[in-house]
């Protein structure tokens, strides 16, 4: 079994990162609309920098509601079942969900991060190295992927007690 210490510590870093995002978008928002409106004189990076918040904000967001068990789900099935017929499809979901955040979202991740490293891609304004926008995914898919497995064992205790 997970320690679920470490699972609340890591629920309470993540959404910290996420609130702080969420403040700094904020402000850049704010800010872009006051350079453009106000001072009329448009900031260049900010609409660059809030695209890329938005990125880290939606991909570490994913990966807190799938720790939380919180993600948008067709739960028709699950609310017809009882017993360990429910738990077992609990798992195949999860384990379902884990693949997906390998295949996908780690490993193409990696490949992504990789690829636009080499190709020593850069954003537009700010020049920043897209490969460091891109590695939320691989990290993101890393938190899923604890997630799944903290709630697969959680499932598979009650499931054998």
């Amino acid at each position: 079994m997970l320690n679920h210490t470490f699972k609340l510590k890591l629920d309470k870093v993540v959404s910290g990162l996420l609130v702080m995002l969420m403040a700094l978008m904020v402000f850049n928002v704010t800010w872009q609309v006051l350079s453009r409106y106000v001072v009329q004189n448009p900031s260049s990076f900010t609409d660059e920098l809030s695209r890329y918040m938005l990125i880290w904000l939606g991909m570490l967001g994913a990966a807190y509601v799938a720790g939380q068990n919180q993600h948008i789900a067709i739960d028709l099935l699950p609310n017809r079942l009882i017993g360990k017929s429910k738990m077992k499809l609990m798992i195949l979901i999860n384990v379902i969900v884990l693949f997906f955040a390998f295949s996908v979202m780690v490993m193409g991740g990696i490949n992504l991060v990789y690829i636009t490293f080499i190709l020593g891609q850069k954003s537009a304004t700010m020049q920043i190295p897209l490969a460091y926008i891109y590695t939320i995914l691989p990290i993101s898919g890393l938190l899923v992927i604890y997630y799944q497995v903290f709630q697969i064992s959680n499932h598979y205790r009650l499931y054998n007690s």
